[in-house]
């Protein structure tokens, strides 16, 4: 690629409001011809705002917006973005889910009209999911509502990189790998470089560093609303974007290593479960203080399992028993987590209202007591915690969430890959809290798709065909060990 190439897309001086909240301050991004473009930042630090004005979808209070080098600032919206080009795939995913793969394909193409459209839509999504997703399983008529989380995300994927009437010339991609186990993302972005090696341009933005490091040609660091670093990727290391983002990472001590030992694994059994297949295998067992982490490739009964263990906690399972109060930490949390038209606070406190109940009444101050500790305690971006919950950005609303579990009487803490769009600096501290809180007692049971993650568990349950196919120590649990139980046929236990 060029030095003095033209950029597909050139920002200038891009500012954005809501509220109280300056989301933007005055930002200069341009993404050229045959490269993938990293963005990273932390949580609220104006990423996905950012996208949201390239795609269209929100219009800047001031600066340019120039598409092929023409000024498309004034009417700019998602129709004009998409005809020159423009395709997001959003963190909060906008497939429509009463309709099908196929009609959900239309809506971005127009074109695709007249007697036998739906066939043409059809063709044309399942053509573009085995471009990038080959054995990807999906149908056509398949209900979006009826998919799992990851494999919408793929149709989204797929839809976005679809081509009829109108170029495909940038690809937004806003944390699309965080439904995604390490195999399908694998297969994404492996076509995200065949697809700028063939001239496109793509904008990855993604809180999984070794993903940016891996995928990009140059990458930019946001901060505040601000572009504060940009370089070629060849010139960043883990260690050196994690300062320009301004994190710490922090890592486990011996002390507190030893502490963890004490306590786990000699604890009374509080969670036992069988394969939510309900065939003959391992039990899921997990003891008083212990993180026990749920892997394999995603869709293989790993949900299945948490839910059973939550219903469980409800008196409603026949797989599963427990001896504790159960909160769950939804990963697709537009769909199972968040209340949309409630306040951050009320997000909070519904997982502990009989403790800030008076007299059958909500007591208000301690709700507002409650939010405040955790905005604090977890950094929770907002200057005011009684906001609408959807004035967070996507990674602060997931700590929202964990606010309500870990501020709640729960005993057992289950997590549905709960770190989707949190980024590196939250995760270390939401790792700490995790540690500290088994320390105290409390079980974690962790369905995770970041490899990394699963470092952080003392005993992980590899599932395939929805059934355990593998139960690991900490001391066997490694990549290797991960993957090869996730794809043998025969995995031994």
């Amino acid at each position: 690629m060029p030095e003095v190439a033209d950029p597909i897309v050139q920002l200038d001086g891009v500012e954005k409001r809501f509220g109280a909240v300056r989301a933007l301050a005055g930002v200069d991004l341009g993404a050229r011809a045959g490269e993938c473009l990293g963005l990273v930042g932390h949580n609220g630090a104006g990423k996905s705002t950012l996208m949201n004005v390239l795609a269209g979808t929100a219009p800047p209070d001031s600066g340019t917006i120039r598409v092929g080098g023409a000024d498309l600032t004034r009417g700019y919206d998602v129709v004009g973005a998409q005809r020159h080009g423009v395709r997001c795939v959003f963190q909060e995913l906008s497939l429509c889910p009463n309709l099908t793969v196929a009609e959900n394909a239309r809506i971005i193409h127009p074109g695709l009209q007249g007697f036998g459209w739906r066939a043409r839509s059809g063709a044309l999504i399942r053509g573009q999911l085995d471009k990038v997703f080959p054995g990807h399983g999906i149908e056509p008529g398949d209900i979006v509502g009826d998919l799992a989380i990851t494999r919408r995300q793929m149709v989204e994927i797929a839809r976005a990189f679809s081509v009829t009437d109108s170029p495909v010339r940038l690809v937004i991609l806003d944390e699309p790998t965080s439904s995604l186990d390490a195999h399908i993302a694998g297969q994404l972005l492996a076509f995200v470089r065949r697809f700028v090696a063939s001239g496109g341009s793509a904008i990855l933005i993604s809180h999984l560093l070794g993903e940016i490091l891996a995928a990009s040609d140059r990458i930019v660091v946001m901060r505040d609303g601000l572009v504060v670093e940009e370089r070629p990727a060849s010139g960043f290391s883990r260690n050196s974007l994690v300062a320009a983002m301004g994190s710490v990472a922090r890592e486990e001590g011996a002390a507190d290593q030893a502490a963890l030992a004490s306590k786990r694994g000699a604890g009374q059994v509080v969670v036992r479960a069988r394969s939510p297949a309900g065939v003959d295998g391992p039990e899921l067992v997990a003891h008083r203080g212990e993180i026990v982490g749920l892997a394999g490739l995603a869709g293989q009964g790993q949900t299945d399992m948490l839910l059973a263990i939550f219903a469980a906690g409800q008196g409603r399972s026949r797989i599963a028993q427990v001896d504790g109060v159960v909160a769950l930490v939804a990963g697709d949390r537009q769909t199972d987590g968040i209340f949309p038209l409630w306040s951050i606070a009320r997000n909070i406190s519904v997982g502990s209202l009989k403790e800030r109940a008076r007299a059958y009444l909500i007591d208000r101050r301690a709700e507002a007591e409650l939010a405040e500790t955790w905005r604090e305690r977890i950094r929770i971006r907002t200057p005011d915690m009684s906001s609408n919950i959807l004035s967070l950005s996507g990674g602060n609303q997931q700590k929202a969430l964990f606010a309500r579990a870990l501020g709640s009487k729960a005993d057992i803490v289950l997590m549905d890959d709960p770190m989707r769009g949190v980024d590196v600096g939250t995760k270390q501290e939401v790792y700490s809290l995790l540690r500290a809180e088994a320390v105290r007692g409390r079980t974690f049971v962790w369905y995770t798709t970041e490899m990394d993650e699963l470092a952080h568990c003392d005993h992980v349950y590899v599932f395939r065909d929805g059934r355990i196919v593998a139960d690991l120590t900490k001391s066997e649990i490694s990549e290797e060990r991960v993957l090869q139980s996730s794809f043998a046929e025969q995995a031994a236990a």
